[in-house]
């Protein structure tokens, strides 16, 4: 015969000193979890939202970034008249050959950062989808001028519109801001790549080009015929999935500290829970006697002691989550592949509130399952002399 659920709820509600005691190391355990997997997940997410499903990425083949990558411009030009690039209403392919350099920044905290600084042509703007100027204009050929991402003029010093930018001994005029939808171009600033490569010595060629796809399911095809061809060491990536290939340093090590962290604070909250219930058992050793007298079995005291320490856990674990919940959104930056700081958001998703309350659980049971078992083995004569 089993106890009645409201048994363990009274027991909860008449001990609620130790109860919040045990409740909130639980939840602690779980916000921190939680806060740091959203942190994994914002850059991951930041840069999967960097380009568009239908866009190819060519660099060159073997290297780890476009900052490594090298192309040169009679490969470039025989990629952008391929039948298989789209064209725009003027009938021009939907191709943007780019430079990428990295150039150091003044953060509004006062550190100093690298960030991406792309030379594209008027057509990156068409090529790439979600990228939106909010403040002044674009950039004009041919000139010394800037755009720069939302991120980027949100963190750094002296990056607003009608400012100019000490590169490469040359000053840039900022002459507009764009919001790429809190992706990683949010954290660049871009420039006419005519005017930019001979100013960064890059006259020999590109480190990457952009290309809008009439078949986007013909990536692999393009990129086995490149693989083929000899004379042309290049390879092309479907374009979310190659920035999305560049977070998996940074995030894996963001995930591996919450989860190194989680189980430091995890045993702790373990044996905290632990020690609650092994009080609990204690103070209610003649109760527990007074229930076997009564006919109820050990199996019985072992589940009722199992679902306390279960509900405890459960509640911290919302509480945990609960408590998370303020830092979606908030924003970081974290080092990319390109050596460079990329913006991202906090993101709570409901898988990792499933891992919390996953962990949350795993400790209830793990925390109630010794003193439990000491319970339905107390003698019935010792319990009710006690």
């Amino acid at each position: 015969m089993a106890l009645p659920l409201t048994y363990n709820l009274r027991n909860l509600r008449v001990r609620w000193r130790v109860t919040l005691l045990a409740v909130g190391g639980i939840a602690l355990v779980i916000a921190v979890l939680i806060v740091l997997v959203s942190m994994a997940d914002g850059f991951r997410l930041a840069l999967r939202a960097t380009g568009s499903p239908a866009n190819a990425i060519v660099t060159q083949r073997g290297s780890g970034s476009e900052l490594t990558s090298g192309v040169g411009r009679d490969e470039a030009n025989a990629l952008m008249v391929d039948d298989r690039v789209a064209r725009g209403p003027d009938n021009r392919p939907l191709a943007s050959p780019e430079i990428v350099v990295v150039a150091v920044f003044e953060r509004r905290d006062g550190a100093e950062v690298n960030a991406v600084v792309r030379g594209v042509t008027q057509t990156a703007f068409d090529v790439r989808t979600g990228i939106e100027i909010v403040e002044g204009r674009r950039f004009q050929p041919g000139l010394y001028e800037v755009v720069v991402g939302r991120s980027l003029n949100e963190r750094m010093v002296g990056l607003e519109v009608g400012r100019t930018v000490r590169l490469q001994r040359r000053d840039w005029t900022i002459v507009g801001v764009f919001d790429a939808g809190g992706s990683g171009f949010d954290s660049e600033l871009w420039g006419d790549v005519d005017v930019m490569a001979p100013a960064f010595n890059r006259g020999g060629g590109y480190q990457s080009i952009t290309l809008r796809l009439t078949d986007p399911s013909s990536v692999a095809a393009f990129d086995a015929e490149l693989e083929r061809n000899p004379r042309m060491q290049l390879q092309v990536v479907q374009e979310q999935q190659y920035y999305e290939d560049q977070s998996g340093g940074v995030s894996g090590q963001l995930l591996g500290l919450a989860i190194f962290v989680a189980v430091v604070m995890g045993v702790g909250a373990v044996f905290g829970a632990m020690n609650t219930m092994y009080g609990i058992v204690a103070a209610r050793t003649r109760e527990i006697g007074t229930l076997r007298a009564l006919g109820f079995s050990k199996a019985a005291i072992l589940g009722a002691f199992l679902i306390e320490s279960t509900v405890l856990a459960l509640v911290g674990g919302v509480g945990g989550c609960l408590l998370a919940l303020p830092a979606d959104g908030l924003t970081s930056a974290a080092g990319g592949a390109n050596f460079a700081e990329v913006a991202f958001a906090f993101r709570i998703t409901p898988p990792s509130l499933v891992l919390g309350m996953g962990l949350a659980v795993l400790m209830g049971v793990v925390g109630g399952l010794l003193p439990a078992l000491r319970a339905a083995r107390l003698p019935i004569t010792q319990a009710l002399r006690d």
